[in-house]
């Protein structure tokens, strides 16, 4: 059995680590000074940001943002799981259930309910799957794109920018 561990990012070769990490697992990853930044907001209490390992070897990634930029989480003062990745050697290992897990935790020391944004495209379908399972359920607020609701009858782009929002109490 896979043993997982989780830990906070807190260093500059951590953030190096994901930069290169995500660069090699994921075509759509541009390298730059993403995880520099998440490190930078991680001191400042601002997200937390935990890196999954599978046998000592860096398997993914996930955030916990303390204020969402989705204008009904902000209100509402909902934090947002976001930009959970989990490379694709290393899936169906319950290793995002881990993250998830360990994210719900922390969030439950200061919330009652925890958000995130799911795809709506096929390649989201098992995250989507996951999240209901796990008893997220939609928020009511419909299609966002950017953050900004979608109008009926007007067109958007299907990619990573269209999402719906699923909220969870967290039974506090």
């Amino acid at each position: 059995m896979s043993s997982v561990t989780l830990k906070q990012l807190s260093t500059q070769d951590q953030a190096a680590m994901l930069d290169r990490e995500f660069v090699n697992h994921f075509p759509w990853y541009r390298s730059g000074n993403y995880f520099a930044k998440c490190l930078e907001e991680n001191v400042q209490g601002k997200r937390v940001t935990l890196l999954a390992f599978c046998n000592e070897v860096l398997a993914g990634a996930c955030h916990l943002l303390h204020h969402s930029e989705y204008p009904f989480f902000s209100h509402e003062n909902i934090p947002e799981i976001n930009d959970l990745n989990v490379f694709p050697e290393f899936r169906r290992r319950k290793i995002a259930s881990a993250l998830l897990d360990e994210m719900e935790k922390i969030a439950a020391r200061d919330y009652t309910r925890i958000g995130l944004g799911v795809g709506l495209y096929q390649d989201y379908g098992n995250a989507q799957r996951m999240y209901t399972q796990r008893g997220y359920v939609m928020d009511g607020k419909g299609i966002m794109y950017n953050n900004v609701q979608v109008v009926p009858g007007q067109p958007v782009m299907v990619d990573d920018e269209l999402l719906l929002y699923l909220v969870k109490d967290l039974g506090i």
